[in-house]
């Protein structure tokens, strides 16, 4: 069942800057920090997909680029481009295009999957080493929130309707 909302433009925008504002720490900050038999290691989203590469794991380490990170910044900068051509009336086409590619690609950012990868490690590493839990994990938990949250407040029904110029009253 369809239930208009209201501000949904402007709630959404706020939402996507925040995610953008998250996405830099997620990725880049240590998720957590290991110390086994004196050495330690700090782990990254990004160091992750390096250390595949390193270790002739290419192909793999492609994948997890893409779906940890390349394509959720990518349906952020769509929705924020779907959601400023909405905010300031200009640009609909372009809106409508992007935000086609954003449905696209919604099954393939796969936050949720890398999260779950996470925890099963932290887990699993508990009763072998010394571990932190790093700013970055709890910066990509935010993310992640931050982006479900998204997913409920972009009513899709409105913001096709204010991208086909439809007075659907999206940004009340």
């Amino acid at each position: 069942l369809y239930a208009h909302r209201h501000n949904v433009v402007d709630r959404s925008l706020a939402l996507v800057i925040a995610a953008l504002l998250l996405y830099v720490p997620a990725n880049f900050l240590p998720i957590m920090q290991l110390n086994l038999l004196g050495q330690s290691s700090e782990d990254t989203v990004w160091s992750g997909v390096v250390g595949l590469f390193n270790t002739d794991m290419q192909g793999v380490a492609v994948v997890v680029f893409l779906c940890s990170m390349g394509i959720p910044l990518l349906k952020l900068i769509c929705q924020l481009f779907v959601l400023l051509s909405i905010r300031l009336d200009i640009g609909r086409g372009y809106g409508l295009l992007l935000y086609r590619i954003y449905h696209h690609l919604r099954d393939w950012g796969m936050l949720e999957v890398y999260l779950m990868g996470v925890l099963v490690a932290i887990v699993k590493l508990a009763d072998l080493a010394a571990m932190t839990v790093g700013l970055g994990l709890v910066c990509f938990v935010s993310l992640l929130l931050v982006q479900v949250w998204l997913e409920v407040v972009m009513s899709p029904h409105q913001i096709w309707d204010a991208l086909a110029g439809e007075d659907t009253h999206a940004g009340d």
